[in-house]
């Protein structure tokens, strides 16, 4: 997923991840905004780079809220998107379509979750946005995948997080706990863990980070603690918590170590490099992980030699990887140039220089 950043990432970053709210990525002038940013994201002859640009400008349109007439069509062009033979891209997709806060986003995601054929990494997301959206509905279908015998692990633990995720929404226990405010607008596979003292413990949060006795929702909880503990990242509490993020580099499950890399292109934080590049490097990595990390490089694009390394890569022998790679170069390029939306599609003089 690329990453959702302080929305604004320090400003405003692409992704699961950074896109701010309050973006108006098409010229207010454009009386019909979803009929172009389809076509641009669904043609397979459009550069990555520009369909995730239109991807993230339809997911502003289908956020809105109030709904607007753009809302439907907008979540409808983003859908129309799995029909892609790019893994990358319709994992993208079903990512932003669980933040829109918009049941109706629902039946593309669930169709694509029940689809055994269709890439695990794209049904993991689906499960995960069905938990993003809060919709109890699905809950006896994620309860359903992730008991299922045979089912693919990272499919099963996301259902597993998910379920969390949505019995948690609608608990008790919500009401009751006390959850620091978070510099990020995202809707996320888990809720921070609640903080019973002004002064967190890292070294705690560390140890329900790679609890393994712990379930997995649990552990995201002290991931996405963690996480805004980081953030701003001038912090006193900012490196040691990317530190205590990076152990987590080591666990054995190949969704955690993604959704650690996230979490890293949701930061941007510089701390995190040296891990990042470790994680993109090693071939024998799986590959969700590697495309994870390498976009989270992308949001640190203006930061010395990050550039070269991603260059690196864009032979990779894995699709997904060499795809990112594009992705991410497009991102570091947007984070060097100081612009103030991702989501903006590039001019005609943008377009050319992206197609070479």
């Amino acid at each position: 997923m690329v990453p959702t950043a302080i929305e604004s990432p320090g400003s405003n970053v692409i992704s699961r991840k950074k896109m701010a709210p309050s973006a108006t990525p098409l010229s207010e002038k454009e009386s019909n905004p979803v009929t172009p940013l389809r076509a641009a994201l669904t043609s397979e002859k459009t550069p990555l780079a520009v369909r995730y640009r239109a991807l993230f400008s339809l997911k502003h349109y289908a956020s809105e809220n109030p709904p607007t007439s753009d809302t439907i069509p907008a979540i409808q062009a983003i859908a129309a998107a799995f029909a892609s033979p790019s893994a990358l891209l319709k994992h993208e997709v079903a990512y932003c379509l669980g933040q829109t806060r918009n049941l109706a986003s629902v039946p593309f995601l669930r169709g694509v979750l029940e689809d055994r054929g269709e890439d695990a990494m794209c049904r993991h997301e689906a499960a995960e946005a069905l938990g993003a959206l809060g919709d109890w509905d699905s809950l006896e279908l994620l309860k359903r995948f992730r008991d299922k015998e045979g089912e693919v692990e990272v499919v099963r633990e996301t259902c597993e997080i998910a379920v969390g995720r949505i019995e948690w929404e609608y608990s008790t226990q919500k009401k009751g706990e006390r959850i620091r405010d978070s510099n990020f607008t995202s809707i996320d596979p888990a809720p921070p863990l609640a903080q019973n003292t002004h002064q967190p413990s890292i070294p705690k949060l560390q140890e329900k980070l790679l609890d393994t006795k712990l379930p997995l929702f649990d552990r995201y909880r002290a991931m996405f603690a963690l996480r805004d503990l980081s953030s701003p990242p001038d912090l006193p509490s900012a490196v040691p918590a990317v530190k205590a993020l990076a152990s987590g580099f080591a666990d054995s499950s190949a969704l955690f170590r993604h959704e650690i890399a996230f979490v890293f292109g949701q930061l941007s934080h510089p701390a995190s490099i040296p891990s990042l590049i470790t994680t993109l490097s090693n071939r024998k990595e799986e590959s969700m992980v590697r495309h994870e990390a390498a976009e989270a490089l992308g949001s640190l694009g203006d930061e010395e030699s990050v550039e070269d390394v991603l260059r690196g890569f864009l032979d990779d022998p894995e699709q997904v990887v060499r795809e990112s790679v594009i992705v991410a170069l497009d991102m570091a390029e947007f984070e060097k140039n100081g612009e103030m939306e991702y989501a903006i599609l590039p001019d005609e003089q943008e377009l050319a220089r992206v197609k070479e």
